[in-house]
Formats: structure tokens, C-alpha cells, sequence
């Protein structure tokens, strides 16, 4: 794999933001995936700033969630923001992050981002369920660095 816009096909990365706008039917948070090809610093902090870059720290109820990807470094980080971090247990993720690493050791990454989405929204849906005027606050669709 080349390119990192070859990691996932046009059908997968579709099949991916539908599993987006269907986790986020049920819950007011916010669900983002972004995939490059490789980062010189160390994942959790790439992810970081990629979730500052992305906005998604602006979220009215502080609950975003930003899957992130360095296709090349095989490294994958699951990072929240604080509304979420300060009312979950600290293994919150660590169940999404399981059925993840289960599918992309089979090589299906689109699958395991799919399900870590579905999972992260029955997650997220049990502290931040959908309420009358909830909006879509970001884009569901695949950043890309």
C-alpha cells in the first residue's frame, strides 16, 4: 500500500461514514475518523493535535471522539474528549479498541473500523444519548493527512 488513499476503497470508506451517521442517531457525541500515512511523533499526541486541527474539541458537551490512523506506523489511537473522559472508567475504551485490533489483524480494516464506530456509539449513547435538537456538530466524513 503506497498511498494512504489507497487504504480504503470508495465503497469502504462509504460503508464507514454510514456506520458513522448511524452511531450518532443515538447519542449527541461526535464520531471522527482520520487516516495518514505515518507521523514522526508519538500516536496518542499525533492524535491530539489532529483532534485540536479537526475542531473537535469545540463540541458543545465536550464529546467527541476521534479514531485515529498511521496507516504505515500500524498505530491506532481512540481519544475522547474531556465531557467523555470525566464521567467514564478509565478502560472505557479499551473494549472498542479490542474488537478493532481483532479485525485489522485479519487484514479488514474497514470492518474493524466499523465496528470500533458502532461500539463507540452504544459507548457514548449510555452517557450522552440524543435529545431533542441535538445537530450533527462535525463532518462525518474520513479526514485524511
Amino acid at each position: 500500500m503506497s498511498k494512504v488513499e489507497d487504504f480504503l476503497t470508495k465503497e469502504e470508506e462509504q460503508e464507514i461514514v454510514e456506520a458513522i451517521r448511524m452511531a450518532e442517531k443515538n447519542t449527541s457525541g461526535e464520531i471522527r475518523v482520520h487516516i495518514e500515512k505515518t507521523t514522526s511523533l508519538d500516536a496518542y499526541d499525533r492524535a491530539l493535535e489532529v483532534f485540536h486541527e479537526l475542531k473537535m474539541d469545540e463540541t458543545e458537551l465536550q464529546n467527541g471522539v476521534l479514531i485515529y490512523l498511521a496507516v504505515e506506523d500500524r498505530h491506532f489511537v481512540i481519544c475522547g474528549d474531556k465531557g467523555i473522559n470525566d464521567v467514564v472508567q478509565d478502560d472505557f475504551w479499551n473494549c472498542t479498541r479490542d474488537i478493532m485490533v481483532a479485525e485489522f489483524k485479519k487484514g479488514d480494516f474497514k470492518q474493524g473500523l466499523v465496528d470500533g464506530i458502532t461500539r463507540a456509539g452504544e459507548q457514548l449513547q449510555k452517557y450522552f444519548p440524543w435529545q431533542e435538537g441535538d445537530t450533527n456538530e462535525l463532518s462525518n466524513e474520513i479526514s485524511r493527512g
